[in-house]
């Protein structure tokens, strides 16, 4: 079976980020699995309707990445109980000039610096990813959110609390079954087109 690629964006443009931390732990310790492309989104300006019909070589390179990939993985930070601004304007240029989330597979991380991780930014990731204009199809259930990051995290060891780890392992060993669910439903549907 050929690797998955995956692109993971780092839902932040701040300089340092323990979402960033993560998904570059996710990238070394998940290797044997898949390729994982770790893309960051300060380049990125914000999104402007007078901009579509000439848009950033940012954004239509982040595009044409998102629609390369197998799926896409999304770390993001909470900001008063929601994803960055930097994060929400990305999804805006990702549902506008084009729609390359459309029925990608998704995963969803984060961590944050409170006891409740980032629980209220992935829920309004999710309904996001949910939008006609977007209609990612995103993980169920497998809710990856990390609290008291600071305390569990580090750039140079990644995840050092061994039940966390471990909890991780399980959400993305269920996000290759995800994945590969959908690619299976894909080619069948393609094959059922052609006869």
């Amino acid at each position: 079976m050929e690797t998955l690629k995956f692109i993971a964006i780092v839902g932040t443009n701040a300089s340092f980020s323990f979402n960033r931390f993560l998904l570059d732990y996710m990238r070394e310790r998940y290797s044997e699995q898949s390729e994982i492309e770790v893309r960051e989104i300060r380049d990125i300006p914000l999104f402007n309707e007078d901009m579509m019909e000439n848009p950033p070589q940012s954004v239509l390179e982040l595009i044409e990445k998102v629609d390369e990939a197998d799926g896409v993985i999304f770390a993001t930070p909470e900001y008063d109980h929601a994803i960055p601004a930097a994060l929400k304007s990305v999804l805006e240029w990702l549902s506008s000039v084009a729609h390359p989330l459309l029925h990608k597979p998704v995963m969803i991380v984060g961590g944050s610096y409170g006891v409740q991780g980032t629980v209220r930014a992935q829920i309004n990731l999710r309904q996001i990813l949910d939008a006609p204009g977007v209609m990612a199809d995103i993980l169920p259930a497998n809710e990856f959110m990390l609290g008291t990051v600071k305390n569990k995290l580090n750039q140079d060891e990644g995840i050092t609390h061994e039940k966390t780890a471990a909890f991780l392992d399980q959400c993305f060993a269920n996000y290759i079954n995800f994945v590969n669910d959908h690619k299976l439903c894909q080619t069948k549907l393609m094959e059922k087109e052609e006869v």
